[in-house]
């Protein structure tokens, strides 16, 4: 697995964040590539269900298709997505052999009630599947303001170095602003 170096000029990460309509199916999952400096390297896009099982798999899927040995980690707007469809962040990181990060900007006191309710038949596997995630971190960026994380195969101090070097204000980086308005306008645009 890559060792993240924030203070490299040239390290790229790539950020996905998601976005879908009231009643679609489907949500669109938008990554970006952005270098240290903030210019964007690269975009790609996919697909997750909308209350499904599938963003892990969307996620790998679209890493792999960039083709790109020079970035040197991930980090995901949340790990719950698109209705409850939950990332596997462990197999993200251990599939793509980086490092991940998964970034929440509010603090919950979790999800189960939630889960319980909409998914009544079948909530006991998803529970499951949602307690291997784990707890978050919170996170005191140079900014002054908190975000939530998760982290694999990286500390959190080089997560914390990381999302400093990408964020110019506020809690929210840089790549995960610029991931998030890709898959907004990608979301309007196609469904």
């Amino acid at each position: 697995m890559k060792r993240v170096n924030a203070e490299k000029k040239g390290i790229r990460v790539l950020a996905i964040a998601e976005s879908f309509g009231r009643h679609a199916k489907q949500s669109v999952l938008a990554g970006v590539v952005m270098r240290r400096d903030l210019v964007v390297d690269g975009f790609v896009f996919g697909l997750a269900t909308v209350e499904g099982d599938d963003a892990t798999d969307a996620i790998v899927a679209m890493h792999r298709s960039l083709y790109r040995d020079d970035i040197s980690c991930i980090i995901i707007d949340g790990q719950v997505i698109s209705m409850y469809n939950i990332i596997d962040g462990q197999r993200v990181a251990e599939e793509a052999g980086l490092p991940v990060v998964a970034v929440t900007f509010e603090d919950s006191i979790g999800l189960e009630g939630a889960i319980r309710h909409h998914f009544p038949d079948s909530w006991p596997a998803k529970m499951e599947q949602y307690e291997r995630i784990g707890g978050r971190e919170k996170i005191v960026l140079r900014t002054g303001k908190a975000l939530y994380a998760r982290c694999w195969g990286l500390t959190t101090r080089r997560a914390t170095a990381l999302l400093n070097a990408f964020t110019l204000q506020g809690a929210l980086p840089e790549p995960v602003r610029v991931a998030k308005t890709a898959a907004r306008a990608a979301a309007n645009a196609f469904c």
